[in-house]
């Protein structure tokens, strides 16, 4: 059965360690990106060798975290790998609970859902990765902004992807700016999802976009897009999300290939 692909960010915690060997010593998805990875490797090492206050201000972190951020990093090509989707510790990841999900619904996990990186460029949930920081926004000395450098590539290989898995709908649940990172055109049919609240504002009933709890509630959603091999908003009719939103077909818009969705709540 043709399943549909479902895009999402990586998160800004991981876990610490591994027992896998180098990440370029095995084999891993999207192969085609292994010497682009190396060149991102390289501008980051040679980052990684700057002052500290370049270095916190890169990672986007305070300096207690970046001789942490920056171990790691300088550390990447020989370090213990684990799977990306142990790896990853984020909320949204947290709310997917992988490792509790039935063995089927976790094998379409591993088939339809691709992570962008700004490291890695995209990779599978068990695709075997070290401890790394890197965000997509980024500025590396060299290379520039990975989201930029990584567009061409990842382009191709999602419509390499979106080929093999027989169906041209992609689900994307990408912040900007992960989602600056690839052209959708590429895809036959892209769906975003936004989850707002029913609030009374100022005495009036107005629909406010949830920010801060946004990963969380994606993970349910990628758990039952998942589980019931949707390609079609129109499946999510049904769905009961755990946090009480409910998909309201009449806030549904198309533009060109894209449609936005939206779930919605009252608080």
């Amino acid at each position: 059965m043709p399943a549909s692909l479902i895009l999402l960010p990586p998160s800004e915690g991981k876990a610490g360690g591994g027992e896998g060997p180098s990440w370029d010593s095995v084999d891993q998805s999207f192969s085609d990106l292994a010497g682009p990875r190396r060149e991102v490797i390289a501008a980051l090492d040679k980052a990684m060798r700057g002052s500290a206050e370049a270095r916190s201000k890169l990672l986007g972190v305070k300096a207690a975290r970046a001789d942490e951020a920056t171990a790691a990093n300088l550390a990447v090509a020989s370090s213990p790998t684990m799977a990306a989707i142990d790896r990853y510790t984020g909320v949204l990841y947290d709310a997917l609970e992988y490792s509790s999900l039935p063995t089927k619904v976790r094998r379409g996990v591993d088939r339809q859902v691709v992570i962008f990186s700004g490291l890695w460029g995209v990779v599978r949930p068990t695709d075997p990765i070290p401890n790394y920081k890197l965000k997509m926004g980024a500025s590396l000395p060299g290379l520039g902004k990975p989201a930029r450098f990584w567009k061409p590539l990842i382009s191709d290989a999602m419509a390499n992807a979106i080929a093999v898995s027989r169906t041209d709908t992609v689900w994307d649940l990408l912040p900007n700016e992960h989602a600056a990172a690839w052209d959708p055109s590429v895809a036959g049919r892209r769906i975003r999802v936004r989850f707002l609240d029913d609030v009374m504002k100022n005495g009036k009933r107005t629909l406010v976009t949830v920010s801060h709890w946004n990963k969380l509630l994606k993970g349910a959603l990628v758990c039952h897009v998942v589980e019931h091999g949707l390609d079609d908003p129109a499946g999510l009719v049904d769905f009961d999300h755990p946090e009480g939103y409910r998909y309201d077909p009449s806030l549904t818009t198309t533009t060109g290939t894209t449609t936005d969705i939206a779930l919605v709540t009252r608080r």
